[in-house]
Parts: C-alpha cells; structure tokens; sequence
C-alpha cells in the first residue's frame, strides 16, 4: 500500500468501492436541556443497530476535486490504482486543518489504511503550523467516532440540526497538534 499526495480525480473511483457507508449495533445518544440560561448536552452510547449508505455521485466528485486541488489531500494506491482517500482543507484564518471526507474501498477496510490516511494528515498539519485537526461525523457512525478517539481526537461539539434527518447530530471531533 502507497499513500501520496492526491491529484484532481478525472472519473469516480468509488464505484467499484463496494459499499459506502456503515452499519453499527451502537450509536451515541444526545439529548440537551436547557434551563435559565443554561444549556447541557448528554452523549450515552445505546444499542441501536443503524446502517446508513450513500452514493457518491459526479457532483460529489467535482466538490471534491475542488478541496483536493488545493494540494493537502492524500490517497491510498494499491498497485497504482486508489483504494482510498482522505481529502482535507488547510483553514489559515484559524490556523486549522479540516478533514472533509474519509473513504476507503470495502475491500480494504480494517487494514490500516484508515490509520495511514490520518498520520499523512497530522504530517500535513504540522508541516503547515495547524494548531488543531478538526472534523465532523454523526452520531449513529459509532465505528467512526472510535476510531477517531483511538487516533487522539475528542468531541468538541454537536450540532443537532445540521442534517435532515432527525436521528442524526452531528459530532465534531477536534486533534491538538
């Protein structure tokens, strides 16, 4: 496995990625009160099995193409041919490094692929002065949320109504470097 520097995408690899999305017996829970002033969030991990997938389509792709011509993007090449991704932003007006999308093909999954895409990510952020590595997953994407706290990141905010379904809140999860 080769992981490099990430160039404009002329077609959709994803297609023959199998499955995008994932499935998970556990999610985390929120629910907030709010009171005089006051206003608390309440995260409780709940067995729920959940399963959420999604097409990426050429749209997608030209969104996409858009954050990695901007040069801090990496990519997972199996003999030449991309097996994965991690397309990232260099944020200068706060000194961040946000990574938008994560993805690697189904058939390489849970082969440390993930764990090399985000240490070329670090590398990229701290070559670049980044005070932190900030990204967003929902709740309900419990695999991804510990995966992320393996790799040191925390949750440092939840929106619950950044997505049309309700079931969903989104995590923010931040990396100090």
């Amino acid at each position: 496995m080769n992981i490099k520097k990430l160039e404009k995408l002329t077609e959709n690899p994803t297609s023959d990625w199998g499955i995008n999305g994932y499935t998970t017996n556990t999610i985390l829970s929120v629910s907030f009160v709010e009171f005089g002033g006051s206003f608390e969030f309440i995260l409780k991990e709940k067995s729920l099995p959940y399963t959420k997938v999604w097409k990426t389509g050429s749209d997608d792709i030209d969104e996409l193409n858009e954050m990695i011509e901007k040069g801090h993007s990496f990519g997972a090449f199996e003999e030449n041919k991309l097996t994965g991704w991690i397309i990232c932003e260099h944020r200068t007006w706060n000194k961040s490094f946000y990574i938008d999308n994560i993805l690697i093909s189904e058939e390489f999954r849970r082969g440390g692929i993930g764990v090399q895409l985000i240490k070329n990510a670090v590398r990229e952020a701290r070559n670049l002065n980044c005070r932190v590595i900030e990204l967003e997953t929902q709740n309900t994407n419990y695999p991804a949320i510990q995966f992320y706290r393996r790799m040191g990141f925390g949750i440092t905010g939840l929106n619950t109504r950044l997505y049309e379904n309700p079931e969903e809140t989104a995590v923010f999860m931040t990396l100090d470097l």
